[in-house]
């Protein structure tokens, strides 16, 4: 790919549940061009399992946004576990992961990994082998778990509903909701119901909705408090993320 070109970014739904299997490419290196510009990855709930340069890691979730500088020429492909999804998938729970990159031989066993890894490395769609090792160990923990105290959080938070009503629908007390949010999502129902809105309100605003509108359909109390919010997860303002 010429170093003129800009980053291709692409996704579809992965046979995995509430999964979603991702392709970027980095632009190829061109003769005094410069380092590559740095990429803004913003918190979204999320955790990955992302095949990059000929090894495998494990992206866990992000409380504000994490700058990565492509070296020219890599590709990217990852499965995107939807929030709450990946700890019963990988087998860690998600806050010892959060706001860190790590190999996935510090999250399964070296040997298990490296075995991955190589399947990985001879595929011509690496992207299946992630989404067929993802799917063997849901098989083998006899299915996804922890469905229902996930939809209950998410949907929950998503509709802004206090931490106390939240913990009450997922049948728990509030602390031990916060105790097992930060096993499921890595960090507790505030937090998570934050990046979700952040996520919908950016969501809204590149559809080209005004923010004043942006902020009353995401739930802000009014376009200061979107503005401060964006600004203070992602380091950017909404201008600059839509842009």
């Amino acid at each position: 790919m010429g170093g003129g070109r800009r980053r291709v970014y692409e996704e579809r739904q992965a046979r995995v549940p509430e999964a979603v299997l991702w392709w970027q490419d980095a632009p190829g290196s061109a003769a005094g061009s410069g380092p590559p510009p740095v990429r803004r990855v913003l918190p979204d709930g999320c955790m990955d399992l992302i095949w990059m340069d000929g090894a495998l890691l494990v992206a866990g979730p992000d409380t504000a946004a994490h700058l990565v500088r492509d070296r020219a020429g890599s590709r990217y492909v990852g499965l995107r576990f939807g929030p709450g999804t990946a700890p019963g998938i990988l087998g860690v729970a998600a806050c010892e992961l959060r706001d860190r990159r790590v190999p996935l031989a510090e999250v399964w066993p070296e040997a298990e990994a490296r075995r991955l890894s190589e399947r990985a490395a001879e595929a011509s769609d690496p992207g299946a082998v992630l989404e067929e090792a993802a799917l063997g160990r849901i098989r083998a923990a006899g299915g996804p778990a922890d469905t229902a105290l996930i939809s209950a959080v998410v949907g929950g938070v998503r509709a802004g509903l206090p931490v106390a009503e939240v913990a009450a629908g997922a049948g728990l007390g509030v602390r031990q909701l916060h105790r097992r949010c930060l096993d499921a999502f890595g960090y507790g129902p505030k937090t998570l119901g934050r990046i979700l809105r952040m996520n919908h309100a950016l969501t809204l605003a590149r559809r080209g909705m005004p923010y004043a509108a942006v902020a009353g359909a995401a739930g802000y109390a009014d376009q200061a408090h979107l503005a401060r919010e964006v600004k203070s997860l992602t380091g950017a303002t909404l201008g600059e993320l839509t842009r």
